[in-house]
């Protein structure tokens, strides 16, 4: 309960330093330019707050500052100013004296200040717990890797009065650089001095011992924190819920949900928009090259799995003289004689993928996302990879982060096909609006051309 107290404290202090910090940034910056703090600083101030607290909401800011280190939290501090000030590049078209300058110099001020009042709130907890003497012991059982982890990472709360002991394991036979004792070193530790809190890495292997645990800890006044192993099948994105007091743990799930489905929606129409406009006469001249090089159509229409695996068509440029599009689709290997010339060359510079621009505003596809494979090999491949069906719990991309590790083109052996996957479901499990511009970015220098595309 003390630790949920504190927990509170410390988010409250955030928010009401990070205020500060925002208008703090604004009027330096104003009165560095000689601008008077009008209903215009006033307007611009507010909505700041506003982007702020939108897209800290979005990004947990609140709630994932324990067990972080201080790098880190600037890190998240440095993302959420910058994702909330560059959305008010449209006050530059509306007020004369605001200018692009002008909002770099805010953003500078802000995380100055920002950074300067986390700092001092550590700081402020750190000394006032060392004077104060009022550490709150805990202990880990556990002998996962997740146990060693949450070990570590409740090593990085010593600020707020979390002192960790040590991490001990449920086995007699343990490795003593890793663990500081046996279950019953760490009953025994329990039981003789005072320990706030226990945390429990719970296993199919260390059940039994666990229910034995419980009864004894039930007998003192230490408060039990029991962390299942469920975690551990990290498929997707995992996370704690509660149905009217019910606790629930959702472990197979994604990010883009609620407003994030908007927010990447409007993502994808902008970018791809933009492209398609960009691009316009080098859709015409590929079109062009490939109707006077061979016979048939200009464009591929091929069915593939979309979101939560329905079929759709996506829209490719022809590249093989034939249009294999059945249950059983061959991939195109080197020196294949069913591509053409001029597809040679769009396969190897990803030009073929261009038209998925306008699925992209179809809207069955997303500009960065897994890549959709044709309905044969999926078929193939979840017999093989487990958790491969669930890449579709995301629109299929143009572009992903596979894409720019360089797991594109033949997937000529399992290995490879795996490698795809875990990068597109690491993919879902860590997506933000800041990795798609991440994997946008590294597209154009690293993405289009591979030696595997052939």
């Amino acid at each position: 309960m003390a630790s949920r107290l504190n927990a509170s404290y410390v988010s409250i202090l955030q928010r009401l330093c990070d205020v500060v910090a925002i208008y703090g940034g604004l009027y330096l910056v104003f009165n560095v330019q000689k601008l008077d703090i009008d209903h215009r600083a006033m307007l611009i101030f507010l909505t700041t707050i506003s982007f702020f607290q939108l897209i800290g909401g979005l990004t947990d800011f609140y709630r994932s500052w324990r067990g972080i280190s201080v790098f880190n939290e600037l890190t998240m501090c440095f993302k959420n100013v910058f994702f909330s000030i560059f959305l008010l590049i449209p006050f530059i078209f509306i007020y004369k004296n605001i200018t692009l300058t002008l909002f770099l110099q805010y953003f500078l001020a802000v995380i100055f200040f920002m950074g300067g009042l986390r700092i001092t709130i550590r700081m402020i907890y750190t000394l006032s717990f060392k004077l104060f003497k009022k550490s709150r012991n805990v202990l880990v059982l556990g002998d996962s890797y997740r146990a060693i982890q949450l070990f570590n990472d409740l090593k990085k709360s010593e600020w707020i009065g979390l002192s960790p002991l040590g991490i001990f394991s449920f086995k007699e036979q343990f490795d003593r650089y890793e663990f500081s004792g046996d279950l019953a070193q760490a009953i025994e530790i329990i039981q003789s001095e005072e320990i706030h809190q226990v945390y429990i890495v719970t296993t199919k292997d260390n059940i039994q011992k666990v229910d034995h645990l419980l009864k004894i800890l039930s007998n003192t006044t230490c408060s039990t924190v029991i962390v299942p192993e469920l975690f551990s099948y990290d498929f997707l994105y995992s996370r704690v819920e509660d149905i009217n007091g019910t606790p629930i743990i959702p472990i197979i799930d994604t990010r883009i949900k609620g407003i994030n489905i908007f927010l990447k929606r409007i993502e994808d129409i902008c970018v791809a928009s933009i492209i398609l406009v960009l691009i316009s006469p080098l859709l015409l001249c590929i079109a062009i090259a490939i109707k006077m090089t061979s016979k048939g159509p200009v464009f591929f229409k091929q069915i593939r799995y979309g979101l939560n695996g329905k079929p759709i068509l996506v829209y490719k440029f022809r590249s093989m003289s034939v249009m294999e599009n059945g249950m059983e689709v061959k991939q195109a290997t080197r020196n294949d004689p069913r591509v053409t010339k001029v597809g040679a060359f769009i396969r190897r510079t990803s030009l073929d993928e261009l038209p998925q621009f306008i699925n992209v505003i179809l809207g069955n596809m997303s500009v960065v996302g897994p890549r959709p494979h044709a309905a044969a090999h999926n078929e193939e491949y979840r017999q093989l990879i487990i958790g491969y069906m669930l890449r579709h719990k995301v629109k299929p991309g143009i572009t992903g982060l596979a894409q720019i590790r360089g797991w594109r083109g033949e997937t000529d052996t399992l290995d490879k096909m795996e490698k795809r996957v875990e990068c597109d479901l690491e993919y879902i499990r860590t997506w933000s609006l800041l990795l798609d511009i991440k994997i946008i970015f590294l597209t154009i220098f690293k993405g289009f051309i591979h030696k595997s595309a052939y």
